[in-house]
């Protein structure tokens, strides 16, 4: 199926006796850091690439609550060489998501070489590309004074049944 032109990027976290941490992932061949990240597919809306990039690079069925990040970032079109896109597409979005994966196990992917959970701290150290760091941000300060860990429908953004097609 051809290339959409938008990307999208989602950031796994769970609780733990700290607070939360986030799951950051090591790409084989560019040697970089980053949450999960990929492109959607033609027809595709930015929610369900979310999703099957999730269960592409991590082996995550489903978590225990999505949100949908406001942090948006832009990419250039030359790293898509091979995008089957016009002339005239010069950036594309890259749309921030989350998912709380409880105690689901990580599978990584053949894209990947590992994955650390790590503190926000240790994320925003390790993550190569600043589009992680915003939505990172972003998420950190949804979560403070949530009890994100309990409830996961406690923000206006969390994609579930009733405002989204996600759940």
């Amino acid at each position: 199926m051809p290339r959409a032109p938008y990307n999208v990027l989602v950031i796994p976290f769970r609780s733990n006796a700290e607070g939360f941490e986030y799951a950051v992932f090591y790409r084989r061949h560019s040697k970089m850091c980053q949450f999960i990240a990929g492109g959607g597919e033609s027809g595709e809306d930015p929610e369900l690439a979310a999703k099957r990039e999730t269960l592409e690079e991590a082996g995550i069925e489903a978590g225990v609550g999505w949100m949908r990040l406001d942090a948006r970032a832009s990419i250039p079109r030359t790293a898509f060489p091979d995008a089957p896109w016009p002339e005239e597409v010069y950036v594309i979005p890259e749309i921030s998501f989350a998912v709380n994966v409880g105690d689901a196990q990580i599978r990584i992917s053949h894209e990947h070489e590992g994955f650390k959970w790590v503190s926000y701290e240790g994320a925003r150290e390790q993550l190569t590309w600043d589009s992680n760091k915003v939505a990172l941000y972003e998420l950190r300060e949804r979560l403070k004074g949530s009890n994100q860990s309990k409830n996961t429908a406690t923000h206006s953004n969390e994609l579930g049944p009733e405002n989204s097609r996600m759940a």
